[in-house]
């Protein structure tokens, strides 16, 4: 008896050995296994969230071949580090850190604190908004907004992106928010703008830009949403995408004339024949294929990365940015192989069908003709419409490409008719198709034989379609890009005196020398301090960059939508896709994230089941 008690005494002087040391010892190690847990499962998120990747699976059962990506890459994890197998094997069932609930705060947690560094950096800047509107696939009509900064609306939705100058001076455009809508009618979308303003307290006074397409319920000059939005901030200047206005350039020139109306029908029918059919786009793929083998090994043609890729024939759509360019582009390059396609589809056909009488029109000089003028024109107007959709564009240099694709064209239209028939005459000796002589007379076209009303081919084609096409391209760039002024009464009587006191500051400032744009001009004034001295001058370069010149960029959110929400993911609800589309389209500061600002987001969101070591957060 007495040498038990020693031994008890000597257990009880031990304090490792106490039932509180034992205890403590259990809590520490179920916090670091709970630790590593959640932390995998924030890899996990994160990795998916980056890719637009789905994190459910269909059966996520223990026995399941397939358990959805999510549980994939746990089960993955545990296979490549024991340290975490042990963690999850070990964890209790109701803490195991990986059903949908987990899933959906950690994202939730993600997207939180790419808000925080979004709202950080807009801080009390003015902005630009854009607006726009499409369908996800469960058909819903999605509506986005960009704020030189951007909102969309989906079934409708809000997504917002924001556009505005950093502290440094620089453009800089932010996505915000994703908004559910039931109404389209511009009095239903300024209410929701109203309430994503309000709802991160934003002022509707700091907007300085707004930019639509030309529906109705947005640029209506008396009752469309941005007309409610002057209304109450007269310094929200309204902007027209230049994508868009550009586009509709495009398809005024398209049906200039008839016999330009006539060659984009003729175009619309040749892509259908051609590619009606799995058969036929196999077989033009085929014949393009032997074609470009046949050019290589003749010399006609040079090899080269990213050179002789197989393409296909599109039908040119009103509202598809480029897509008329592309199209014709791809029939001049495919020429030989529509042809084969079509005489093998008026071969092999049962009965009378319509691939004759189109190989008839495609070998016509007038087909020809209008589809290398075409070319000419588009592939100018293309450039500029690729220019306007990059984020690092602001209106000054947009007005002025604007004035180059004007000049351009103007320049073609004095000087550019030898060049044009003579790169047509070249192929149609090329391809065998006779050349009329420009000094034979034509009927009138849209006039009868018996009128006797005649005209020569040279006029026919320089006056009636080239000049026409043209003037009609030129007439509409004159229409649709003209703006006004954004400068207040008040500031427009001052302004004229600071600038004169501004140019003779920079002058005497070696610095200001090597500023080469305006975006690195405003970085310069912000550097120096200058944007304090002078406000309106800095006032007037903010305009300048952040007034919005294309909705591009709310039309790459759509892209980004459609990664997300696909077909077997249609049901994923609004707060859930919201996060997803923060941190997938704000990937460079989602990647930039700590680990720990998220955990800790995802421990204060609300009461969890385990708990991180103390030293940890």
């Amino acid at each position: 008896m007495h040498n038990k008690c020693i031994k008890h005494y000597d257990d009880y002087k031990n304090q490792r050995q106490s039932v509180t040391s034992k205890i403590a010892r259990a809590t520490r190690e179920s916090e670091e296994l709970y630790k590593i847990r959640l932390t995998c499962s924030l890899d996990c998120t994160k990795f998916l969230v980056s890719q637009g990747i789905s994190f459910r699976g269909h059966d996520e059962t223990s026995n399941s071949l397939n358990k959805g990506n999510f549980r994939e890459l746990i089960d993955w994890e545990k296979s490549k580090n024991e340290q975490v197998r042990d963690a999850f094997d070990r964890g209790g069932k109701n803490c195991k850190m990986t059903c949908g609930d987990i899933q959906k705060d950690l994202a939730m947690s993600c997207a939180h604190e790419v808000m925080k560094v979004i709202t950080e950096e807009l801080g009390d800047k003015q902005f630009s908004v854009l607006i726009d509107e499409s369908r996800d696939i469960s058909v819903k009509e999605q509506m986005a907004v960009m704020l030189r900064s951007v909102v969309v609306f989906s079934n409708f939705y809000i997504v917002w992106f924001f556009w505005f100058l950093n502290d440094k001076g620089e453009v800089v455009e932010r996505y915000f928010a994703l908004y559910h809508v039931k109404d389209t009618t511009s009095e239903a979308l300024k209410n929701a703008l109203y309430d994503i303003l309000d709802r991160y307290t934003l002022s509707i006074s700091r907007i300085r830009g707004q930019g639509y397409d030309g529906a109705s319920n947005m640029r209506g000059e008396f009752n469309g949403l941005q007309r409610k939005i002057l209304d109450e901030n007269p310094y929200a200047f309204y902007v027209h995408c230049y994508a868009h206005r550009l586009q509709l350039v495009i398809v005024s020139v398209a049906s200039s004339c008839s016999s330009i109306n006539d060659f984009f029908e003729y175009i619309s029918f040749i892509v259908t024949t051609s590619s009606a059919s799995c058969k036929r786009m196999d077989a033009l793929t085929e014949v393009q294929h032997e074609d470009i083998l046949s050019k290589l090994s003749s010399g006609e043609i040079s090899t080269g990365r990213g050179l002789n890729q197989s393409c296909s024939l599109a039908r040119p759509g009103d509202t598809r940015w480029g897509s008329h360019h592309i199209t014709l582009l791809r029939l001049d390059q495919m020429w030989s192989s529509v042809l084969v396609v079509l005489s093998m589809v008026d071969k092999d056909g049962r009965g009378p069908s319509q691939a004759a009488g189109l190989i008839e029109k495609m070998e016509s000089f007038k087909f020809v003709f209008i589809l290398k003028l075409m070319l000419k024109l588009f592939g100018i107007t293309n450039e500029l419409s690729k220019i306007l959709q990059r984020k690092d564009l602001n209106i000054v240099l947009a007005m002025d490409l604007i004035n180059v694709v004007k000049s351009r064209f103007a320049t073609l239209r004095d000087n550019g008719w030898d060049n044009l028939f003579l790169d047509v005459q070249e192929f149609c000796v090329a391809k065998g198709i006779p050349v009329p002589n420009m000094d034979d007379e034509i009927p009138v076209r849209g006039r009868s034989r018996l009128e006797g009303r005649t005209v020569t081919n040279l006029h026919h084609y320089r006056a009636e379609i080239f000049y026409v096409a043209i003037d009609k391209i030129c007439v509409e760039m004159d229409h649709r890009f003209s703006e006004g002024s954004n400068i207040s009464d008040d500031d427009r009587g001052t302004i004229r005196e600071q600038l004169d006191t501004y140019v003779l500051q920079v002058k005497r400032h070696a610095s200001f020398s090597s500023c080469e744009d305006v975006q690195s001009l405003a970085m310069k004034m912000v550097q120096t301090e200058k944007h304090l001295v002078f406000p309106l001058v800095y006032k007037l370069i903010e305009l300048a960059l952040i007034l919005p010149v294309s909705t591009a960029s709310v039309e790459r959110a759509f892209s980004a939508m459609k990664i997300i929400k696909t077909k077997l993911r249609n049901k994923i609800n609004n707060e859930w896709l919201n996060d997803l589309m923060i941190c997938y389209t704000e990937r460079e500061i989602f990647k930039s994230l700590d680990d720990i600002d998220i955990i800790r987001t995802f421990t204060a969101k609300k009461s969890r089941k385990g708990h991180l070591p103390p030293d940890f957060i």
